[in-house]
C-alpha cells in the first residue's frame, strides 16, 4: 500500500480512538479526502469506524467506505495488472489462437483444441469455479490461460496472471523487500478476485513451497473464488491434497489438449516422447508385404493373411488386446507399428514402445539428473489410450522387470485398455501371471504367425 495511504490510514486510527462519535452515517472531517467530498456516510474521509460494541472483534476498526469501492477497485486491478506482466502478454487473446491447430492434425487433436478454446472462453465471460487445463509443452495451454486474463481485465475484473515459480519468487523476495511485507503479498495472490497459475508442476518441490501453494489454493477452494490452473502433469503427481481439491468435479473444470507442441513443426502428430513410433513410420498395412510370391507352406500364407486382416480391423476400432506371436522376423512388429499408425493418422494417442526400451526409460527415472518422475512416467505408461508393447519377454528378465511388466498388463487388463503385445517367445516362457492374462479369450484374440522370417526375396512360387 502506497506510503501517503498508510500515513492515512494511521492518522485516522488516532483520531478515532481519540473520538468516539464517528459512525456508519458519518465521520470525522480531516484535511485528507480520499473519498468522496459529497459522501453521506464519511464525508469525504473514504473510511468508516462502526458503532459497535467493546467486545465485537471489529470494534475500533476502519472500514473502506463504499463512495471508494470503484477507485479501490481500479487501483487493485491495475496493480495485479502490473504484476501479472499483462502488458508483454497482450498478443495471447482468443482471436490470436487457432483453435484448428497447426496443419497436419488429427481429427481428436483438432477436437480438444477447439472444446479447450471453447471452454475457456465461456469462463473468460462469466469467471465461476476453477478451470484446470492439462497438456503437453506448447499445445496452447498458457495462451488460453493469458486469453482468460486479458479478456477479464478488459470486462473490469481483477486478474492476477502468474507462473508458479514467479508467484513463490515473489513470496520469497519478500522477506528482504521493505516495501511489501510477506502477508501483505501472500492475501494479495490468494484474495485475487481472478487467479491464473500458468505452468503449476515446474515449480521446486520443497515442503515450504508445496504448503504455501496449499494454503493458497485451499483458501480459495474453501471461498470459492475462480482460479485457472495450466499443467503437464497427470492427477497422480500433483500433492494429494491439492489432487482432492482438483477431484471436486461440482467445483472444477477439467481440459484436456491432446495437440503436439505448435511450435515444434516436426513433431506432427504428438505422439509421447517414449514412444518409438517415429522409427516405425513406414510400417503401414500399405506397405505389409503379405508373401504370396513366396515358396510357403499354405498355412504360413494363411497366417500371415488372417493376422494382417484382423489387425486392419482391430485398427479401425480398438477394443480388447490384440496378442502377435511368432518368430522374429515374421511381421509381427510391422503389423502391430501399421496399427499405431494408423491411429496415430487421425489423432490418437498411441504409446508404441519395445519391451527392452520401456523398461531402461523405468530405470532412467531413479537417476537423479532425471526430470521426469518414476509414477509419472508409469502412470502414464499403463494408461496409455492404446499401448502397444513390442517385443515382450520375461524369461530372463529380473525379478523388478517383471514385476513391472505384470504391473502394467495386469492393470490394463482389469481396466479392459486396447492393448497390443508382440512376442517372440513361447507362452509357456512367460510369466505365470502375463500368461493367464493374454491366454483370456474373453479379451485376447491370438495371432500366430507360422511363416519364416521374412528375407526380402521375390519371385517364388507358392507351395501347396
Amino acid at each position: 500500500m502506497p506510503e501517503k495511504i498508510e500515513e492515512t490510514l494511521k492518522k485516522l486510527a488516532a483520531d478515532t480512538s481519540k473520538a468516539g462519535s464517528t459512525t456508519e452515517s458519518g465521520a470525522r472531517k480531516s484535511n485528507t479526502q480520499l473519498g468522496d467530498p459529497n459522501c453521506p456516510h464519511c464525508n469525504g474521509i473514504g473510511y468508516l469506524r462502526r458503532e459497535l460494541p467493546l467486545d465485537h472483534p471489529q470494534f475500533g476498526k476502519l472500514e473502506i467506505c463504499s463512495c471508494r469501492d470503484a477507485a479501490v477497485r481500479d487501483r487493485i486491478r491495475s496493480r495485479l495488472f502490473q504484476f501479472s506482466h499483462l502488458d508483454k502478454l497482450k498478443q495471447l487473446t482468443f482471436e490470436t489462437f487457432n483453435p484448428k491447430g497447426r496443419t497436419g492434425l488429427g481429427e481428436l487433436q483438432q477436437a480438444s483444441l477447439e472444446n479447450a478454446h471453447n471452454l475457456a472462453r465461456d469462463f473468460a465471460k462469466s469467471p465461476n469455479g476453477w478451470l484446470f487445463i492439462q497438456g503437453r509443452f506448447g499445445c496452447g495451454k498458457t495462451h488460453l490461460a493469458a486469453s482468460i486474463a486479458n479478456e477479464s481485465v478488459t470486462n473490469g475484473t481483477p486478474t492476477l496472471f502468474i507462473t508458479v515459480p514467479d508467484l513463490l519468487d515473489s513470496l520469497r523476495f519478500t522477506f528482504n523487500d521493505k516495501s511489501i511485507s510477506f502477508e501483505n503479498r501472500f492475501n494479495e495472490i490468494r484474495q485475487a478476485p481472478l487467479l491464473i497459475l500458468d505452468d503449476f508442476g515446474t515449480q521446486s518441490v520443497t515442503e515450504w513451497a508445496k504448503e504455501k501453494l496449499f494454503q493458497i489454493l485451499n483458501f480459495r477452494y474453501i471461498n470459492l473464488l475462480p482460479t485457472v490452473i495450466t499443467t503437464n502433469l497427470v492427477l497422480g503427481e500433483i500433492d494429494g491434497r491439492l489432487r482432492s481439491r482438483l477431484e471436486e468435479h461440482r467445483m472444477v473444470r477439467h481440459i484436456k489438449i491432446n495437440a503436439p507442441d505448435y511450435r515444434r513443426k516436426d513433431d506432427e502428430r504428438g505422439q509421447h516422447e517414449l514412444s518409438s513410433l517415429v522409427q516405425h513410420e513406414k510400417q503401414t498395412f500399405g506397405t505389409f508385404n503379405l508373401r504370396q510370391s513366396e515358396r510357403m507352406l499354405h498355412d504360413d500364407v494363411k497366417s500371415l493373411d488372417t493376422a494382417f486382416r484382423v489387425t486392419q480391423a482391430y485398427s479401425e476400432d480398438p477394443s480388447g488386446w490384440i496378442v502377435i506371436s511368432g518368430l522374429h522376423g515374421c511381421g509381427k512388429t510391422h503389423l502391430a507399428a501399421a496399427i499405431a499408425n494408423y491411429r496415430a493418422s487421425l489423432g490418437h494417442q498411441v504409446m508404441f514402445i519395445g519391451t527392452p526400451d520401456l523398461l531402461d526409460h523405468l530405470r532412467a527415472t531413479f537417476n537423479p539428473s532425471s526430470t521426469t518422475s518414476y509414477d509419472r512416467l508409469f502412470d502414464e505408461i499403463r494408461n496409455s489410450r492404446l499401448l502397444v508393447l513390442d517385443d515382450l519377454k520375461t524369461k530372463n528378465a529380473s525379478s523388478w522387470a517383471r514385476e513391472k511388466l505384470i504391473q502394467i498388463i495386469d492393470y490394463r487388463y482389469n481396466s479392459n485398455l486396447p492393448t497390443v503385445i508382440t512376442t517372440a517367445d513361447e507362452f509357456e516362457n512367460l510369466d505365470p501371471s502375463i500368461q493367464s492374462r493374454i491366454r483370456d479369450e474373453r479379451l485376447t484374440r491370438i495371432l500366430t504367425i507360422s511363416a519364416p522370417a521374412f528375407r526380402g526375396k521375390r519371385n517364388r512360387k507358392v507351395k501347396r
